[in-house]
């Protein structure tokens, strides 16, 4: 089962963002060999946030060395390759599978440019942050191929057309 402990800081509209971002996990997760994550008896916790640019600048700054804000930091508590011991061995039932944290003026300046609302462009990233929950990353153009069709796949499934077609354009 998937938990998302959600939070929202203003700037962030008043939007159903509890079921956008459980949608979104859920659809990443499932594409994934990690799909069990969806059924098994123990708690699948996701932690979201929903920030300020300053925030995720400051944890950009913090984690990753980099002055800046970004659209998306994930923030993986499990190594991919453990999760399933971690889950059949929970000593409460619960495994935090890590920290997804979204910036809101990068993330709507980014929609505003696509040509896209602010909430599948949140979606998307919901999306990319769980698959990098996951082990996924881009860092090297197979693993990026790899992660990109996970991406499409998942968001096609909830009528989100291919982000990567649109940037292209």
């Amino acid at each position: 089962m998937i938990d998302i402990a959600l939070s929202i800081e203003e700037p962030w509209p008043a939007l159903d963002w509890d079921e956008l971002a459980t949608r979104s996990a859920r659809a990443a997760i499932q594409l994934t060999p990690h799909g069990e994550l969806l059924t098994v008896a123990a708690a699948i916790e996701i932690s979201m946030r929903l920030t300020t640019d300053d925030e995720v600048q400051t944890l950009n700054r913090q984690y990753r060395g980099k002055d800046k804000p970004t659209n998306v930091l994930s923030f993986p508590m499990v190594e991919p390759d453990l999760l399933e011991t971690v889950t059949g061995n929970s000593d409460d039932g619960e495994v935090l599978l890590g920290d997804i944290v979204l910036a809101h003026g990068v993330c709507a300046t980014e929609a505003a440019a696509r040509g896209i609302d602010l909430q599948t462009h949140a979606t998307h990233l919901i999306v990319h942050g769980t698959l990098h929950l996951l082990g996924y990353d881009h860092i090297d153009e197979r693993e990026a191929d790899a992660m990109e069709a996970i991406e499409t796949g998942a968001l096609g499934q909830l009528g989100i057309a291919d982000p990567y077609l649109i940037d292209e354009d």
